[in-house]
């Protein structure tokens, strides 16, 4: 059963155990309850349909407040990022991949 972002349940395993630190900045998740280590569900690509794990990634709180819905070719040049040195060369793997290679909806198996 998918949470209520609609990501489903392996998906969202899968993203659990990848991602122990922002995607973006780096921060490490710690469990605390501080809004610079705590992990929130992010969408690399803006599309909510787009629920694979080369697209769902867990970010920082911060970082997932200023990139909001803004492209993220966008918001790596954005003040946000230059201030805290986030760049293509510095995310984490999955948003350099969703960067070079923009993830897509997968239209539904057809069984034959």
């Amino acid at each position: 059963m998918a949470n209520k972002w609609g990501i489903p349940d392996d998906v969202e395993n899968f993203v659990k155990e990848r991602d122990k630190n922002c995607v973006y900045c780096g921060v490490e998740f710690l469990g605390s309850n501080s809004i610079k280590s705590k992990p929130s569900w992010e969408h690399i690509v803006n599309d909510i349909s787009i629920n694979g794990s080369d697209n769902i990634a867990l970010c920082c709180i911060s970082c997932n407040a200023s990139k909001g819905s803004k492209l993220i070719e966008d918001w790596l040049q954005s003040e946000y990022c230059r201030k805290k040195k986030i760049t293509i060369d510095t995310v984490a793997t999955v948003v350099k991949n969703a960067i070079v290679n923009p993830p897509e909806i997968k239209p539904p198996k057809l069984n034959k």
